[in-house]
């Protein structure tokens, strides 16, 4: 089956009982405590087959798992419902899933805790609550079947949903017991499988969320439609934080279809039609003043120019440090020393911005792709004017997002296009253009690495000065500490469980200097580990090619402290043959890395013929602990690898005017199909943790070619995007 359904489910405030107590947050705010509604289903007018909040049993078997977290092709849907199934005993042959609504999960009490879905933490961020509500409706079921024999639950056990009463024999199934089940209150005590025990979770089963993309049924949100509905296109000042002054609504509003030609907010207007193409050509032509004000100014070489400056001097934001790393350089006889610098990128998904929204007076509903389920019904009812609890937002599938749907402004723009023609359902569309301009782009960073060798060819000192954007000071001013943004160090913080500088250096400094283009940054697929992963790996490369070492061999002389980086990256090398002679005219780069709490590493290998790269050969090795679906693990290392490689190859976003200049993917180039390397996944959970999936391993493909490109032609890439290199040899 594994098939969606859209069951009604009332919203109602649910009387509860705490089943792991925790501590309490602030009343309004995220409790610890787990807890399930424990009223009957026909207390609160539900479908009485509902056996907890999390799982819905029909009479034919048919089990619907509810799923918080945002689905965008990365397959936290299907992992979540094999953790669910797989504490639940039911037959997974029968599951299907339903999105909660987050309208839904804030009148229940929060039951489904954190909808957010982002750094990597899908998963991992909710797998054990989500287990434990599998594991409290199986107990409840039981408990239902041994109730009507009589019988002592001890002597029941569970498969594929049928429950047997050893002693006699007796057989009876889920969907028979699930009404009496949901009467019941949740067992005193749930105890988890151990993975090592489990049958569901933890084989490679197809996804639950397949079949109606290959028939083309799914609806995602730009082509979501409602009787009656309008369509919205706006358009922002392309120079971020200019004004709209202006606008010449009667020189399209006798266009066919042109209903309305709105001003959205202060720098943005919008036009309102019948259909998509009548609503743009309209925009096309339509007279538009704006006030660039002192961006408009801005070009790529003068954010260039500030960063630099940010390379050396004195700054208050320290990273990682141990020993004196000024001090020992100052007093090496030899420097090695070398400034990178990556660009701004672009999300770019294949699924452009939209949400859809019907306001009234009374009520307001939106229809939309967002990682951030909760934030937008904040965000909605900001925007209509109204009280949280007269608003809904029915989160979609997405069709990609990584990391663009955490921000919530397309939201409240449609809900303020909606606001201005009530009670019509208008759909608001961003074009391909437009959600290129105004995106929330991957920060632009440079780094100075300078480093000395003792007289073991071992590192001595190691200095890195990171000058940028900060996503943080954007996004969440109120999250910024003393120490500046805590997210810039990504990977190379002592010992943090999310991610832990791999190497043991006697004098050590990381250190930031920030500095804030006015480009709205945001939080693109793999945020900071992608050019901190750049920077430490490929200089790291550097130095031991100065110290006549290899690569390898250098980087395992100094992880004698970090065992689980040391067996990634030992895992690579074997299984490329490191140590073996590649094919004639196949050179070779490696490169690990942590981050979102798991560990990678890869080996790369390139061609490079007449100045023309291909990459060959990719070799991965993760480490995340857990790995609930190996094949979606192994899907998500090939993606994460497009879309890192597309990023380093090509990916290049420049501001000309004030403005960015990539507008389409004429001008912001991906990987195609035929330059897409031949990917090997290595997954190697040793247990213990929960690591993410989705975004650590891109940190590592890059640097692993550019050591790659620097083995085949002697040259360094240290400013990316690698397009801009000259590889052909002198």
């Amino acid at each position: 089956m594994n098939k969606p359904t859209d069951i009604d489910v009332a919203q109602a405030t649910l009387s509860r009982r705490g089943f792991l107590k925790g501590s309490g947050a602030a009343a309004g705010a995220f409790t610890l405590a787990f807890s399930f509604p424990l009223t009957t289903a026909a207390a609160v007018g539900q479908v009485p087959t509902e056996v907890n909040a999390w799982v819905v049993v029909q009479p034919d078997e048919r089990v619907i798992i509810r799923i918080a977290r945002a689905e965008m092709g990365q397959g936290t849907l299907t992992g979540l419902a094999q953790l669910f199934a797989e504490e639940l005993e039911c037959d997974w042959e029968r599951v299907s899933f339903e999105l909660v609504k987050p309208g839904m999960n804030r009148s229940r009490n929060r039951v489904w805790r954190d909808m957010g879905t982002g750094g990597s933490r899908g998963i991992r961020g909710s797998q054990d609550y989500v287990r434990m509500g599998g594991a409290a409706a199986r107990g409840m079921l039981v408990q239902a079947a041994a109730r009507g024999w009589g019988a002592d639950v001890a002597d029941c056990r569970v498969d594929k949903g049928t429950i047997t009463h050893l002693p006699t024999g007796r057989t009876t199934t889920y969907g028979a017991v699930a009404a009496a089940a949901s009467r019941l209150e949740l067992p005193a005590d749930v105890v988890l499988k151990d993975p090592k025990d489990w049958k569901i979770a933890g084989r490679p089963l197809k996804r639950i969320d397949t079949l109606d993309k290959l028939d083309g049924s799914l609806v995602y949100g730009m082509d979501f439609k409602l009787p009656g509905m309008l369509v919205a296109l706006p358009r922002a000042c392309p120079v971020h934080g200019g004004k709209l002054v202006s606008f010449e609504a009667k020189a399209v509003s006798g266009m066919p279809g042109v209903r309305h030609v709105l001003r959205v907010d202060d720098e943005t207007v919008a036009v309102v039609a019948d259909t998509f193409w009548r609503a743009k050509k309209a925009l096309d032509v339509l007279p538009i003043v704006w006030d660039e004000g002192a961006n408009a100014k801005v070009s790529s070489e003068s954010i260039a120019a500030v960063l630099r400056g940010g390379l050396s001097g004195d700054t208050p934001y320290v990273g990682n440090q141990a020993g004196d790393a000024r001090g020992a350089l100052s007093k090496a006889s030899r420097v090695v020393e070398a400034d990178y610098s990556t660009p701004y990128q672009n999300h770019a998904p294949m699924e452009t911005l939209s949400a859809t929204v019907r306001w009234t007076r009374e009520r307001c509903d939106a229809w939309a792709p967002t990682q951030v389920a909760e934030l937008a019904l904040q965000a909605v009812a900001g925007a209509a004017g109204l009280p949280p609890e007269a608003c809904e937002v029915h989160p979609m599938r997405i069709g990609g997002s990584f990391g663009r749907r955490l921000a919530t402004d397309y939201l409240t723009m449609a809900v303020r296009i909606a606001r201005q023609v009530p009670g019509t359902p208008v759909k608001m569309m961003w074009t391909r253009e437009e959600d290129m301009a105004q995106g929330r782009f991957h920060p632009v960073t440079q780094c100075r690495l300078r480093a000395s060798l003792d007289r073991d060819g071992k590192l001595e000192a190691l200095h890195m000065r990171i000058s940028g954007q900060s996503i943080t000071a954007f996004v969440n001013p109120s999250a910024m500490t003393a120490n500046g943004d805590p997210f810039i160090f990504q990977g190379l913080i002592p010992k943090a469980p999310e991610g832990n500088f791999a190497y043991g250096v006697p004098n050590l400094l990381i250190d930031y200097a920030m500095h804030n283009p006015h480009i709205r940054p945001g939080y693109w697929r793999g945020v900071n580990t992608n050019q901190n992963a750049i920077y430490s790996e490929c200089f790291i490369d550097e130095v031991a090619h100065a110290a006549g070492k290899d690569p390898y061999e250098f980087r395992r002389s100094h992880m004698g402290a970090s065992p689980k980086h040391l067996a990634v990256l030992d895992a690579v090398a074997e299984r490329a043959g490191w140590h073996k002679p590649p094919p004639k005219g196949v050179f070779r780069g490696i490169a690990q890395y942590m981050g979102f709490g798991s560990y990678t590493a890869a080996v790369a290998e390139v061609s490079v013929s007449e100045g023309q790269l291909r990459v060959l050969r990719l070799v991965a090795a993760t480490d995340p602990g857990h790995v609930v679906n190996p094949q979606q693990v192994e899907a998500q290392v090939a993606g994460s690898f497009a879309y890192g490689l597309s990023a380093a190859l090509f990916g290049e976003c420049t501001v000309k005017d004030g403005r960015i200049e990539q507008r389409n993917f004429d001008s912001y180039n991906v990987l195609r199909l035929n330059g897409m390397p031949a990917v090997e996944v290595i997954v190697m959970p040793s247990g213990g943790f929960w690591g993410g999936v989705g975004e650590p391993t891109i940190a590592v493909a890059a640097p692993a070619v550019l050591n790659a490109v620097f083995a085949a032609t002697g040259k360094r890439v240290r400013n990316l995007p690698l397009k801009n290199t000259d590889l052909a040899k002198a």
